[in-house]
């Protein structure tokens, strides 16, 4: 319910209150209005109804006092042209050109516009430039890179459509005696949150490798889907010579570009940092308590289960999925990643 939908209902509570009363001044009181108020209240909805009831003593603006229509355009078009420019900079910028505004003034066109904070100038630049395709200048250009090293910073991931770009972590799950030391290799799809994990008692390249050979690469193969690119940290176990490190030469033969975090920076990963985390709360939490394991192959198996669970039963909220299942917003949106492939073909034959 909106606050003027609000408002409405409360007076006209007082006056169905006073009408059961039968006494003004109890209502007033029980309400915390005045007698001078209610009767202005009860004259505005006499003569109007429920319309007349809205708050009416906000001031209304005063159209005279606004900057010229021509000023105002002028600073909405420099909120595009250049969205990393701050209020003094374009009432300066505009002051060569012969346009006279304050600081404070540009804040205020900005504000009637939606475009008072450097990340709505550009969301709006986005959208502009999706819906009339416009051709960027260079500052709207190094505007977006800050905005897109931004999101990076902070753990956002660009991403296109399923296979575009996965993320690799490992995560040591702890030490069991008669099992020793255990290790997970996690993958995820940034798309579509489609995700693997595999136990072992090491944590090398070789591993790395192989969960990839063994269980990532084999489910895009059968949906016909090619993974681009993988997106790690900086550990032992995913950064070397392709020459001489298992993990870098099986991405090289496999045609996977390789991205990695920036440095001191997990929460470039912050993606599957996320599901390192639920997982350890949703499943190792759990079984470790119900059950004692004695082999990795046992602990597998329930994580198999469980990493089925996670793909195809359990709703996620990620930015795609919209409260579907991974393997419901992977099907659902497989179809980008096939025109992105139609559309290299066409480029390559053309």
């Amino acid at each position: 319910m909106k606050s003027t939908e609000k408002l409405i209902k409360t007076k006209l509570g007082l006056l169905k209150l006073a009408e059961n009363l039968g006494n003004v001044s109890q209502a007033c009181k029980v309400m915390g209005y005045s007698r001078d108020s209610f009767y202005r209240i009860k004259e505005l909805y006499d003569t109007g109804g429920e319309i007349a009831l809205q708050e009416v003593s906000r001031s209304k603006p005063i159209l005279q006092n606004r900057v010229a229509a021509d000023v105002e355009a002028a600073v909405v078009r420099m909120a595009f042209d250049y969205p990393a420019y701050g209020q003094q900079r374009v009432s300066n910028e505009l002051r060569k050109q012969g346009l006279f505004i304050s600081a404070g003034g540009v804040r205020s066109v900005w504000q009637r516009h939606d475009l008072e904070v450097f990340d709505k100038r550009l969301k709006s630049l986005e959208a502009k430039m999706a819906q009339d395709g416009i051709v960027l200048t260079e500052a709207q250009m190094i505007a977006l890179e800050c905005k897109k090293e931004k999101r990076e910073a902070l753990g956002e991931i660009e991403t296109e459509h399923p296979g575009y770009l996965g993320a690799q972590d490992t995560y040591y799950v702890g030490n069991i005696k008669g099992v020793g030391r255990i290790y997970q290799q996690t993958f995820i799809d940034t798309y579509s949150r489609i995700a693997f994990a595999k136990v072992y008692d090491r944590k090398t390249a070789l591993v790395a490798a192989d969960i990839l050979n063994d269980r990532v690469l084999p489910f895009f193969e059968e949906q016909q889907i090619p993974l681009m690119r993988v997106l790690t940290d900086r550990g032992s176990e995913y950064k070397g010579r392709y020459e001489h490190h298992e993990y870098e030469l099986y991405l090289t033969i496999e045609g996977i570009e390789h991205s990695k975090t920036q440095v001191r920076r997990p929460q470039s990963n912050g993606i599957c940092e996320r599901l390192n985390r639920t997982i350890k709360e949703e499943f190792y939490s759990v079984a470790f308590r119900k059950k004692l394991y004695t082999s990795l192959d046992e602990l597998q198996a329930d994580l198999d289960e469980w990493i089925k669970y996670y793909n195809t039963q359990r709703p996620h909220s990620g930015k795609y999925c919209y409260g579907k299942t991974p393997m419901e917003t992977f099907l659902s949106s497989k179809y980008l990643a096939e025109e992105k492939q139609i559309n290299q073909v066409s480029l390559i034959t053309a």
